[in-house]
């Protein structure tokens, strides 16, 4: 699973995911590209189960590529204590994604096995996606209202 190596704070506050993604937002290395269309935290797990989905369905042909990375920790109090004494420890790892983010891009495949396997990455995400082809994406969503 993804983590950054080393961060300057353990433990950070949790932000607000307002307004649209300015960077990440163009498919620029693949063929098509899963976009976020609402914010969500995304963890490692879901990232890592995202990838596996997709490679096992190309059958590790073409070429993936994971454009979010989880720095953000999230902190977790045990279970049964008490009010108080503290912010939690860090229990797992977040990329904050909004809206218009390219989360994964896929190349090297048929048009429609890029398709499915960027559909069932999807189902392992905890938001609403779209597939777009790397001409499709330039520019962000201006088409869409």
């Amino acid at each position: 699973m993804l983590l950054p190596k080393r961060v300057k704070y353990r433990r950070v506050h949790r932000g607000r995911m307002t307004g649209k993604a300015t960077r990440g937002n163009t498919v620029t290395y693949g063929d098509y590209g899963l976009v976020a269309v609402e914010p969500a935290w995304v963890t490692s797990r879901q990232i890592e189960a995202a990838r596996v989905a997709m490679t096992r369905y190309t059958r590790r042909g073409g070429q993936v590529w994971i454009k979010i990375f989880p720095d953000k920790p999230v902190t977790q109090k045990p279970a049964e204590t008490r009010m108080g004494s503290g912010k939690g420890s860090p229990e797992y790892w977040v990329a904050v994604v909004k809206p218009g983010r390219v989360m994964f891009e896929i190349a090297g495949v048929g048009d429609d096995i890029a398709r499915e396997a960027l559909r069932l990455a999807s189902h392992k995400l905890p938001l609403k996606c779209k597939i777009v082809k790397r001409e499709d994406s330039t520019g962000g969503d201006e088409n869409e209202g």
